[in-house]
């Protein structure tokens, strides 16, 4: 999905809410395990019930690895899923990848050359910190996305991203401005957590055009309106992840009726700061 595409169905669906799947299967609701696959059945019902509200979804890797084989199974039968509504959501691996350049190369193969590891996705999450050969190679895909990690959410963040070298430059901020040589708007996008939402006037001055991912709404706390201020720009610019707060909104027989609701709930807010940015 290119640029334009994205920005059509942001403003499509008047939203640019990202669904995190961080579906572990020890918080999925019980009835669920009589499936074979049952975290599949549960990414399904969670699609089903926020497609109409949500423009991303975000599988997180871990919570696939973590199962082996049978995690794998159930990440392509989600991705799979996913391919029917190809013009309607935007997919992310978060994958969190970066290494020396040809297995970098191996990387961007697995999650975006279909036919060689049958997943499609549009855009993978890097580690920026090894250079500009270990991100090349996904830049390499045409209208596939690298999003390059800059300010994260976790309160780990402060012991490197923070840190300033003899210039007075921020490692987040060398991250941003030295990555812009790599790629640009079309290809790439940043991770940049809500919780540090204050600092967004500053990243928005270095990469102005550029899209963030943003987590950290919802269990973790952030402002939505806070984001919506110092984030977004004329196109939005925006996609804002949430997970727990929707994935398990409930943990009984309800819980896709209660993430629509949630996910439902977001998009009006997000529908309402579009509108006063004159977006829509």
């Amino acid at each position: 999905m290119d640029r334009n595409q994205l920005i059509s169905l942001i403003k499509g669906k008047k939203s640019f809410l990202c669904v995190g799947l961080d579906s572990d299967l020890s918080k999925i609701p019980q009835h669920l395990l009589h499936y074979s696959d049952p975290v599949f059945e549960f990414n399904r019902s969670i699609i089903d019930a926020t497609l109409p509200f949500t423009v991303a979804y975000k599988p997180n890797l871990a919570f696939y690895e973590s199962r082996g084989a049978a995690g794998m199974l159930s990440l392509q039968k989600t991705m799979d899923y996913l391919g029917t509504f190809k013009d309607e959501c935007f997919t992310i691996a978060d994958a969190k990848r970066g290494d020396i350049g040809n297995t970098s190369t191996q990387y961007a193969r697995a999650f975006f050359d279909k036919a060689s590891s049958g997943y499609d996705f549009d855009a993978v999450t890097v580690a920026p910190y090894m250079g500009e050969d270990s991100v090349s190679p996904f830049l390499a895909f045409e209208n596939k996305w690298v999003i390059l990690l800059a300010l994260t959410s976790n309160k780990g963040a402060f012991d490197f991203q923070t840190t300033e070298d003899t210039e007075g430059l921020k490692l987040f901020a060398r991250v941003l401005k030295t990555s812009q040589e790599w790629g640009n708007s079309g290809n790439m996008m940043y991770v940049v957590g809500a919780t540090r939402a204050t600092m967004l006037a500053e990243i928005r001055q270095m990469v102005p055009d550029h899209f963030l991912l943003v987590p950290g709404v919802g269990a973790q706390g952030g402002s939505l309106a806070e984001v919506a201020t110092y984030g977004m720009t004329k196109d939005c610019g925006l996609l804002v992840n949430a997970s727990r707060s929707i994935l398990f909104a409930s943990g009984a027989g309800d819980f896709a009726e209660k993430a629509a609701l949630e996910a439902g709930s977001m998009q009006k807010e997000m529908e309402q700061l579009m509108a006063e940015k004159g977006i829509l």
